[in-house]
């Protein structure tokens, strides 16, 4: 592990007010039916865990998410939603609304999670330990953002809202994340 991992992952564990945690395994998240899934149920696979929002400019993104998700799913490769309301109200429906949305417009068949908040007083564990914890430190600063976990869990890249989840910078990340 870097030394630089090292010193966040021991920073991360002797904050009393954050969630002792190794990695993104170990957290968990309710599914868009409230249904409670362990991340470490992804093990083995590479992730790309990402805030999204119905009302947003990147909304159109879940389409381009989608066909990086079956480019790469039979490799070992999962996209992550989080539906997410901080940003400009841009996500004011109800988990149902989210799922119906994405059903209809988008056709997404990657695993939607139950709105989460990314920021502020309660914000989620995991987006906690992304934001905080994690190589890649730093607020969300808007909807799509993505952060790519290789198959052990640990955070490998961020990618701001603007990068296209088909640009090049994400599929050569991707690649090179999946699982040998």
């Amino acid at each position: 592990m870097k030394i630089t991992a090292l010193l966040t992952l021991l920073l991360f564990s002797m904050r009393a007010d954050l969630p002792a945690a190794e990695n993104v395994h170990s957290f968990s998240a309710q599914d868009i039916g409230g249904n409670e899934v362990s991340l470490s149920s992804y093990s083995g696979k590479t992730l790309l865990i990402v805030n999204t929002a119905s009302l947003c400019g990147f909304t159109k993104q879940y389409a381009s998410l989608q066909k990086l998700y079956e480019k790469y799913n039979g490799r070992g490769f999962e996209v992550l939603a989080f539906p997410a309301n901080n940003f400009g109200l841009q996500e004011p429906g109800s988990n149902e609304d989210i799922k119906k949305f994405c059903d209809l417009k988008f056709k997404v068949k990657f695993p939607l999670f139950s709105k989460v908040d990314v920021k502020g007083e309660k914000t989620h564990p995991l987006y906690r330990y992304l934001t905080e914890a994690s190589p890649f430190p730093g607020e969300i600063e808007w909807n799509f953002n993505k952060f790519l976990v290789d198959p052990s869990g640990n955070v490998a890249a961020r990618f701001p809202s603007s990068v296209e989840p088909l640009s090049k910078e994400m599929t050569d990340a991707v690649e090179k994340a999946l699982p040998a």
